[in-house]
């Protein structure tokens, strides 16, 4: 299998540096792919992509190094095997809540006696090599997502599923289910985050989060180790309102995350 840079820089105790595409456009997904990122995530929960979008803009992110990985819309073995099967080398779950759903979600990446993933590797296969199955158990990840305080409060069931790496945090999602509104600083956000890098750090498991570049140094002050900074939807409408404000003469409008 071809290098995982994204899966080399966590296991060796570093901090990987992510993109994330919402928009389905193989130019965005090419700008992405050639950026530097030591991974890039495509969004099928809430990006406006597809399957037949995600497959030409995995194809695009095989010119880069960056690991490739999909967000599915919901831990469904259908949306994740297809994502794998098209070349993603992890893919994010949103809404994992248990340990059950952590166990479900896993085995659905993890071909038997390991787990329950149907074996047609349709394009994986081909940029992957003829050794993608031996390979799949060390090297194929699933990523649940922490975003309900349901979850913060089955941290450590959760996390101690054995063969989960890496975690991610939806900090919006999150931030309603403690009585946030979106988009907002408020300490119980930041206290949340500490408890759940704390669970991390207990059961040996990468935290990442959803940022941005503004937000990256307070994240992994944290003491998260995977922060996805720059997002397209979202870089495209602060350059615009930028120049758009430059040209005009005016103060433009903030621009944050809206994961």
């Amino acid at each position: 299998m071809r290098a995982n840079p994204w899966l080399e820089t966590i296991r060796a105790g570093g901090t990987a540096i992510g993109g994330w595409i919402s928009n389905s456009s193989t130019i965005n997904a090419e700008i992405m792919a050639t950026a530097g990122f030591d991974y890039v995530v495509i969004d099928t929960q809430h990006g406006a992509i597809d399957y037949s979008a995600m497959l030409p803009m995995l194809q695009v992110l095989s010119i880069g190094a960056s690991t490739p990985m999909v967000r599915v819309p919901s831990c469904d073995s259908g949306h994740i095997g297809k994502a794998l099967d098209a070349g993603a080398r992890a893919v994010i779950v949103p809404m994992v809540n248990d340990r059950a759903s952590c166990e479900q979600a896993l085995s659905f990446t993890r071909y038997a006696p390991d787990g329950e993933r149907s074996y047609g590797p349709t394009r994986a296969v081909l940029v992957e090599g003829d050794d993608y199955f031996d390979f799949t158990g060390d090297q194929i990840c699933v990523i649940p997502m922490i975003e309900t305080r349901e979850a913060m409060n089955n941290i450590d069931d959760i996390l101690s599923v054995p063969g989960i790496e890496a975690i991610y945090v939806g900090p919006n999602d999150l931030s309603i289910s403690l009585g946030i509104k979106p988009n907002t600083t408020d300490p119980r956000l930041d206290e949340a985050m500490r408890e759940i890098v704390a669970g991390c750090r207990r059961n040996g498991v990468v935290p990442g989060v959803h940022a941005s570049a503004a937000l990256c140094d307070k994240r992994m002050d944290q003491g998260f180790a995977m922060v996805t900074v720059s997002a397209d939807v979202v870089a495209l409408r602060k350059q615009v309102g930028e120049d758009l404000a430059t040209a005009r003469g005016t103060v433009a409008q903030t621009i944050t995350s809206t994961y």
